[in-house]
């Protein structure tokens, strides 16, 4: 077995694909204190004036990474209630543009149980709709996340190597002790498809996946029972208040950073943080104290992969 695997390896170069038997190694054998962690936000729904303003609190251009550019998200946008000027906008301040389909229908077994022409109408068609009415002509909408993270297994993947689409990112990791790089479906999944009701790929996808590793909700971590991981930020149903939300972020950054520095996701909904007092201005305060460090990273999904 050890002998199969070193010829995976061989086989095996980045960018094309990366093999990992359980997908924890760092890419490139590099050890951990080589690798900045790098943290995305990403948010997905309609972008308007409901939230806009939790954008740009956020992502204040006065804040700075490490390398003094400024910190950069990740947006999968669905077409209904979505006004495009401030869509262009992100763009335009080099936020990263995905899709989150057209209609982003209330049924998840829509999704689940979606045709190839189902997927390229939602998702190529999102696009479509985006690229004229944000003007966006660079070529650089080339993420997928799908309502309700439910997958459409093999057609979903196909449609999106037809259509040139990069990534998804609609496929949890269940929560574990070391979290897990982003990966190519060239080969099989290096972790059990994860959620109710779920259909992966099952064949071999020229398409990135840049999973999404479930947060350890614990208010606790020392003490408390154990609870299952949440996979957006927004689904973890016991944060309520500010101070606990804080120790979660800081928790989880230290899950990542202390193993093996896997890109650390956090996923929201932005009318969760919105309606949950101060919870934006805590979010801010995380930030704020990762930047500080100098090892830290705000970036988009682009940019990881």
């Amino acid at each position: 077995m050890k002998n199969v695997y070193v010829t995976l390896q061989s086989q095996c170069k980045l960018p094309d694909c990366f093999c990992s038997p359980d997908g924890t190694r760092i890419p490139g054998n590099l050890e951990p204190a080589q690798v900045p962690q790098m943290i995305t936000i990403t948010f997905q729904g309609a972008i308007n004036t409901d939230n806009i303003g939790v954008f740009q609190q956020i992502f204040s251009e006065e804040r700075l990474n490490p390398n003094g550019c400024s910190l950069k998200g990740s947006f999968y946008v669905s077409h209904k209630y979505s006004n495009y000027s401030a869509v262009q906008e992100l763009h335009r301040k080099g936020h990263e543009i995905g899709v989150f389909s057209v209609t982003n229908k209330n049924d998840p077994e829509y999704w689940t149980e979606g045709t190839y022409d189902d997927w390229l109408a939602e998702m190529a068609g999102a696009r479509l709709i985006i690229e004229r009415f944000a003007n966006i002509t660079d070529g650089s909408v080339i993420g997928v996340r799908a309502p309700y993270l439910r997958v459409g297994g093999n057609k979903q993947f196909e449609m999106m190597a037809d259509q040139f689409f990069v990534y998804d990112t609609s496929i949890t990791a269940p929560l574990s002790r070391v979290p897990i790089w982003p990966y190519t479906l060239y080969y099989r999944m290096p972790h059990k498809c994860h959620g109710n009701a779920q259909r992966c790929p099952s064949r071999s996808h020229p398409v990135w996946e840049m999973v999404i590793n479930e947060l350890d909700r614990r208010d606790d971590p020392d003490f408390d029972e154990s609870l299952p991981g949440c996979h957006l930020v927004s689904t973890c149903s016991n944060i309520l208040t500010p101070e606990q939300f804080g120790r979660m972020l800081r928790h989880n950054f230290n899950r990542h950073f202390e193993t093996n520095r896997a890109p650390l996701g956090l996923h929201f909904h932005a009318s969760w943080l919105k309606e949950n007092k101060g919870f934006v201005k805590e979010l801010v305060k995380f930030i704020d104290e990762m930047i500080a460090r100098n090892d830290v990273f705000f970036v988009t999904m682009l940019q990881v992969s």
